[in-house]
Order: C-alpha cells, then structure tokens, then sequence
C-alpha cells in the first residue's frame, strides 16, 4: 500500500506540482487548503506524513502544529515556509515539526526528506510499541490440553486478517485472549479498542460506535470520534456481542461489509480499517431463535469460532494460574498449602478464572497475607458435596467493601471486578451495614 501523505497548502499551483511529483514517486496525496479541511481529512483517513505551509486562510500553521502532533505523535510532520521565515521554522520545530523546506522546494530534496521523515515515522511507532510491551507480562493460560488447542486456535487467528467469535462461560477470559490475539498480529503497533456492548444501549452504543456531530441528540455538544473510528489500523474487540441491542446491530452488519460508516447526524461517509474480535458467553443461535440477534450478523461473526474452555475442563492449570494470581495481586509472598491446593483443585469454578481471582485475594485477607489453609476458603467445597459453595454473602463480608476502595469509589467498577451486578453490589452493601449496626433493647 502506497503511503499516504498529506499536503495542506491552499495554492493551486503547489497543490499541482508536489501532487503530480509525488504522485510519480509512489505515494497517494491528500490535499487540504486550510487547517478546518486539514482536521476533517484526519478525522477520516489515516496518513503517514504532513507536509504543511505555514500560511493558511483560516489561521497559522504554527498555531495547529502542536493540535497535529497530540493527536497524531507518531506521524512525521515538514514544514513549507518562505525563505524569510528561518526563524518561524525553528519556532514550528520547537512545537513539534520534525523538519522543513524553503520556497522555492527543491523536488529532490524534498524526496529525501520525505523517505528520512517516513523512517523516522515507523521508528517512533515501533519505539512507543516496544515501551508499551516491555511494561506487558506475557499472560499464563496453562498447560492442559484444552488450553494447548485454544492456544494452537488463537495462533492461527493472530497470524491471519479474519474475523474470531470467541465463545466460553463468564470469566474463562474470552478478553485476555482477545488482547492476546492483537498483540500477536501484525497489528500489534496499532489501537486494541474494546467495547462491552451490554453496558450501553441504541443510541447511548451507536455513539460510542460510530461517534456523532454537535446537535445530533440532545447532549451532544459537538463532535466525538467513535471507537470504530479510532480503532483504524488496530482491532476492535467487541466484547458481550449477544447484548448487542438490535437497532444497533444492522447499523454494524453494514459496517463490517464496507469498513464505512457515518458519525450519527453526520452526511460524510467515512473508512477505518479495522480487525474484528467478538466474545459471547450466550449462544448466539439461540438468541436468534428469541428474535434477539440478527442471522445474518451471526453468519458474519461466525467466520473463526474459537471456544475458550471453563476451568473445570483444565483443573491441571489451577496451580500455575494460582502463582501468576498471586504475583499479580502483590501476594507473592503467600504460600498455599497442599490441603488448600486440594480443595481448589476440587471445586467446581463456576465463575471460572473471574472467581479463582476474588477468592484467593480473599483468603489473603482472611490469612493475614501467611500460607493460605483450607479454613481461609470459608464455603468453598468440593464438587459432589452437599454443603453450600462459596457464594455472595462471603464475597460481601470482605470484598465488596475493599473493592469499592480500590475503585474509588466507583460501584461500577468495583462490581465488574468482583463478578457481580451492581444492583447485587448494593444489597449486599446495605446487609454488610446492617450487620454491623448494634442491637437496640
């Protein structure tokens, strides 16, 4: 693909020579006259480099530099400026321009310039990709064989460009795999957006999606990129797509099919070049069969299907999954016993990975951070066994409170972080109060 550069100039005459000159080397030229068409060309389109005069009709290229260079770090930007104007170009550079050329330019000189400024471009983004890794741990899936097919699956999927429905129960880390894929792929360097479609609804989603214009709907204020937009290069991880609400979901179906899509409110038809990741813990058929989920978006998602399996299918990685949990949550220095190691082995998991998390970061705290016993797992039996297994009540007596703390506050965080509703979350809370208040006589 030929890069992709952007001249904002409004002389015609400019426009002409550096288009056809550049054109004949090998590149594809977008032309602006002005800095409000410069932004809307960035708005939908992707560029590798700016070329930019100084002097425009709707204000200073100087001033716009440091507006570019925020939204867009990576991109090499030069600046076309009179000879006079030495000293502006020196001022452009301090804001962020990475090099420039006089008028009259040099057409070889400006080669030159372009290819040093595209090295430069790919340099800083394999830098910032690079520093971004460095501070990622590899995540443990395990050894089992389940576990080796997922990862036999999920390999072949980061090496090609096709759409993944990841499939499993809730907190099998159908996002963890998800992220895994991108980061694998030859995407790596670009966005991993993700969205969790059953948190919004029509309207409130569409804009997350799509972005919207000022005076769409009531409160929106003026223009936002949608997540489609700004995952272009990247991937987008939908993340609970069953609960994908359904006036939303022919909206999504075409954006699939053509990679276009319009800002709602908005005429303009814009691209983004995106890779698609899906995750559902429902089943997608039978939620067409309720009118629920469209058959066609299925047909269109279901191109790599990919099951993650429940922990119960791999009890033979619960002791790895343990250790990295452990080292994770700051509790390296807590041991596990080998008659706790037993019952977690034994236990049923059926909140899975999710649910292997909130208990051992509770029996830390009922341990005092020392080796964790099988005392420390209060409610928590093995499979078969008629007694209650762990449940909410425990969850209330010690999490629910230090959740909200590590959340600041926030309910709705601290809910999706112990697995829980937030309506679950508040009455839980309010019997945790309850509980404490002392007896009247």
């Amino acid at each position: 693909m030929a890069p992709v550069v952007l001249l904002v100039d409004d002389d015609p005459a400019i426009q002409f020579t550096f288009s056809t000159f550049l054109t004949k080397s090998g590149y594809e030229v977008t032309t602006a006259g002005s800095i409000a068409k410069a932004d809307d060309v960035l708005d939908g389109n992707n560029v590798d480099a700016i070329l930019l005069d100084l002097s425009l009709p709707d204000g200073k290229g100087l001033d716009w530099i440091e507006k570019a260079r925020s939204r867009y770090p990576d991109v090499p930007l030069i600046i076309i400026t009179g000879s006079n104007d030495i000293s502006v170009a020196v001022e452009a550079m301090q804001k962020g321009a990475d090099n420039f050329l006089t008028k009259p330019v040099d057409m070889r000189r400006l080669a030159v310039f372009l290819k040093k400024s595209l090295e430069l471009g790919t340099f800083r983004k394999r830098s910032n990709a690079s520093r971004r890794l460095a501070k990622k741990d590899e995540p443990y899936f395990g050894t089992s064989p389940a576990i080796q097919r997922l990862i036999k699956l999920v390999s072949i999927a980061a090496e090609e460009e096709i759409i993944v429905l990841l499939q499993g129960e809730t907190g099998t880390g159908k996002g963890v795999v998800a992220r895994w894929i991108h980061e694998h792929s030859g995407r790596k360097d670009s966005p991993f957006v993700d969205v969790n479609c059953s948190n919004l609804r029509g309207e409130l989603l569409a804009s997350e999606l799509f972005g919207h214009v000022r005076g769409a709907f009531t409160s929106a204020y003026q223009d936002r990129s949608g997540l489609v937009e700004i995952a272009s290069g990247g991937t987008l991880f939908l993340d609970e797509i069953g609960d994908m609400d359904p006036s939303v979901q022919a909206q999504f179906l075409k954006v699939i099919e053509e990679k276009q899509y319009r800002r709602m409110g908005d005429t303009r038809t814009r691209h983004s070049d995106f890779r698609l990741i899906c995750a559902t813990n429902k089943n997608l058929q039978g939620e067409i069969t309720k009118a629920n989920f469209r058959l066609d978006l299925f047909f269109r998602l279901n191109v790599f299907p990919v099951v993650v399996p429940t922990l119960q299918e791999r009890p033979e990685d619960i002791k790895g999954l343990i250790d990295r949990i452990l080292i994770a949550s700051g509790l390296s220095c807590v041991g596990v016993s080998d008659q706790a190691l037993r019952l977690l082995k034994s236990y049923s998991w059926p909140g899975n990975v999710r649910e292997l998390r909130n208990v051992l970061e509770r029996a830390a705290v009922l341990a005092r951070r020392k080796t964790l016993l099988p005392e420390h797992f209060p409610g928590l039996t093995p499979t078969g066994d008629s007694r209650s297994t762990f449940n909410l009540n425990d969850l209330a007596e010690v999490k629910v409170s230090q959740a909200i703390r590590n959340c600041e506050g926030d309910t709705k965080r601290a809910a999706e972080e112990l697995g829980i509703s937030r309506a679950t979350l508040y009455r839980k809370l309010k019997k945790f109060h309850e509980q404490e208040k002392p007896c009247r006589n």
